[in-house]
């Protein structure tokens, strides 16, 4: 009889337990809130994000560039076979300065709360950053509310809804508007107006189909969608996820408020009573109530003076914006900005924008205000015209070269005086700070210097051989070395020198190029060439590998130290390595280090026939091909060698290793290979 008794009692507490369970479960399949009054334990904020009094749920206020995520706290459990669910919420966007609104709000799937570590969050709605957009394992599934248009994300207009799997950049987009049962007509909405709108999201698992509806609080759910795409989402979504929003505010400022939320993964989302949402806050007008007659008086008095004052700015203003505009440039409109915009994007080449100053001028940051885009402008002086067209047309050519490497040219802007060119920003600014500067956060552990050492060498062989034109550096430096978002090396300022000599008085001559950095035959000939590059190339090998100059001052004694002289050195003392940076503390790969300091002294043979080409050199970084040894009579200061020919008594003072090991003939073949 107890043994039944305890069995009947086990029965009864498991079929407790279950019945709470499946309570619980139906819990999270569906939720409704009418205002979020007294829902604060079941939602996860953060960033700008709170619930007022009322229960009206604030994304964001007026700060700028800030994030903000709301989610439902419970993770949501989603059955695989029966994929399915519906949600409907209503919002408000309510911009600080009418019809310039900042960004927009995206209700989020995420398989994590944790959004909080992105960057530009002006650009990225405060769900992905530069490095995640676009990534299959984000396992994000969003629709957004997009009121800014952003290039980058291929945005079809400033109010848009957009459907994103892993991206911002939109499977699947429409201008806002609604379908109008009443009218039979479809009837557009802005979405920053500061008025209710709502939003209904229906997904079917088994259609694979996706619906988004927008429309007017108040008014019936229209019976067309906005958008509709066929998703399967089960290669997207995981098994339990966190549903929500997110909202970031860039330079412009913008409120984000949310009113009702509903949520059904049995059936379509209950219906929101508009009677019972909370009342958006009344926005106060800035502008003193004056009365109306005084009002009149005095702006009839003052009509005048604002007429003459207006002519008056209107003429600065021309002026200030003035640009050269000959007619020859109209082919080239594409690639051309204005200069009022640039002029508004780095706020007036303030020096609070300066990144730096180079051989070719000033360098600003600059947020483009049509896109809201981040750029480098580089204003360079340039008072002759002549070659001026040729070279207009050589940066529109240069717009059409596109490597990983390089930093991309996106236009060019012309005034008196100036030429200005437009790139895309670099976060991490030019190389020579990360290898000059004492400080140690600044400094690069080596496996990321030979990332860039084999990243600036693919830019090059890319300009030299394999772009439609053959395209000389001339310039080659870590000063011209930038670092993107990601620490992946650039090679900007392509291509600048050519203004200069198209400039020049042709009875003259200019030698281009940074001291150091010219090789031996242009001091003679003033013709650049690609083995020129090469040249600079080599100088640049040393800078990575010695973090040193190749003219540097800052020693010990009082004599400046010719860079290439000391690696010499180093090389003929049997003990190369000696010549690598001391920031390093000898961490490095040896062998990687001793390619690139030999492959240095390689490159800056005084001989140019001498120099290997890119394509050998690239050959040689990746070790597909065997690096030859220098001739023990190799000399870098002359222009010619100390007797003997190349290769012809090519063995290395000390031990070099299996890669570097080459006969004679061998060393010659190699040379004499590529284009």
């Amino acid at each position: 009889m107890a043994i039944t008794l305890a069995n009947f009692c086990t029965t009864i507490l498991t079929a407790h337990i279950f019945i709470q369970f499946i309570a619980a479960a139906q819990k999270d399949t569906q939720f409704i809130y009418n205002g979020f009054k007294g829902a604060i334990n079941n939602l996860h904020l953060d960033g700008l994000a709170q619930i007022h009094k009322n229960g009206l749920l604030q994304l964001t206020d007026f700060t700028n560039s800030k994030t903000s995520h709301v989610f439902y706290s419970n993770r949501v459990i989603f059955d695989r076979n029966h994929l399915s669910f519906s949600t409907t919420y209503v919002f408000a966007i309510h911009p600080q300065i009418t019809n310039h609104s900042g960004h927009g709000i995206v209700f989020v799937i995420s398989p994590s709360l944790n959004l909080q570590n992105t960057t530009l969050a002006q650009e990225y709605l405060g769900v992905f950053n530069s490095s995640s957009n676009g990534l299959s394992s984000n396992h994000i599934f969003g629709i957004e509310l997009d009121t800014q248009q952003n290039v980058v994300f291929k945005d079809i207009d400033d109010n848009h809804v957009g459907i994103d799997v892993n991206s911002l950049i939109s499977r699947n987009a429409t201008s806002a508007s609604y379908y109008s049962d009443k009218e039979r007509a479809w009837k557009t909405l802005s979405l920053s107006s500061g008025k209710p709108m709502q939003v209904w999201i229906d997904y079917d698992g088994e259609d694979m189909l996706i619906n988004v509806t927008i429309g007017p609080l108040n008014e019936p759910k229209p019976s067309k969608s906005l958008l509709s795409e066929y998703l399967d989402l089960s290669h997207i979504l995981l098994d339990s996820m966190y549903i929500g929003f997110s909202s970031a505010t860039g330079l412009l400022s913008t409120s984000h408020f949310m009113l009702g939320w509903s949520w059904s993964q049995n059936g379509r989302a209950q219906d929101l009573d508009p009677t019972k949402l909370p009342p958006l806050p009344k926005f106060r007008n800035h502008w003193s109530k004056v009365n109306q007659v005084v009002v009149a008086v005095m702006l009839s008095v003052l009509s005048l003076a604002v007429l003459v004052i207006g002519a008056v700015g209107w003429v600065k203003r021309r002026k200030r914006y003035e640009e050269l505009d000959e007619p020859w440039e109209r082919v080239y409109a594409p690639h051309r900005f204005s200069y009022k915009d640039l002029f508004t994007a780095t706020k007036g080449f303030r020096d609070s924008e300066l990144l730096g100053l180079g051989g070719f001028g000033k360098v600003y940051k600059g947020v483009l205000p049509t896109t809201g885009v981040l750029v480098a402008v580089k204003r360079v002086s340039h008072d002759s015209r002549q070659g001026m067209k040729e070279f207009v047309a050589e940066v529109a050519s240069m717009r059409r070269l596109t490597h990983r490497n390089l930093v991309q040219l996106l236009g060019y802007c012309r005034r008196k005086g100036e030429l200005l060119l437009v790139y895309e920003y670099m976060l991490h600014g030019s190389l020579d700070k990360f290898l000059f500067t004492r400080d140690e956060k600044s400094n690069l552990c080596w496996s990321q210097r030979f990332k860039i050492v084999k990243g600036i060498a693919s830019a090059l062989l890319y300009l030299h051989e394999e772009s439609e034109q053959v395209v000389i550096h001339r310039d080659v430096k870590a000063g011209n070395v930038l670092l993107d978002g990601e620490m992946n090396a650039r090679l900007g300022d392509f291509g600048l020198a050519r203004l200069y000599d198209q400039g020049t008085d042709p009875r003259t001559t200019h030698l281009v190029g940074t001291m150091g950095y010219i090789a031996p035959e242009a001091n003679r000939t003033r013709v650049p060439s690609t083995r020129t590059d090469v040249f600079a190339f080599g100088m640049f090998l040393f800078e990575v590998g010695c973090g040193r100059r190749p003219i540097d001052p800052h020693t010990d004694s009082a004599e400046e130290v010719i860079l290439v002289d000391w690696v010499y050195d180093c090389w003929k003392n049997g003990a190369i390595l000696d010549a690598s940076d001391p920031k390093l503390q000898g961490d490095y790969v040896q062998e990687e280090m001793e390619l690139v300091l030999r492959l240095g002294l390689l490159c800056a043979n005084p001989t140019a026939e001498a120099r290997p080409t890119m394509r050998q050199v690239v050959q040689y970084l990746s070790q597909s091909a065997i690096l030859p040894a220098l001739p023990s009579d190799y000399t870098p200061e002359g222009n010619d060698f100390r007797g003997g020919n190349w290769g012809e008594s090519g063995s290395l003072p000390s031990s070099s290793g299996p890669i570097y090991s080459a006969t004679a003939s061998s060393t010659n073949s190699i040379l004499q290979s590529g284009r």
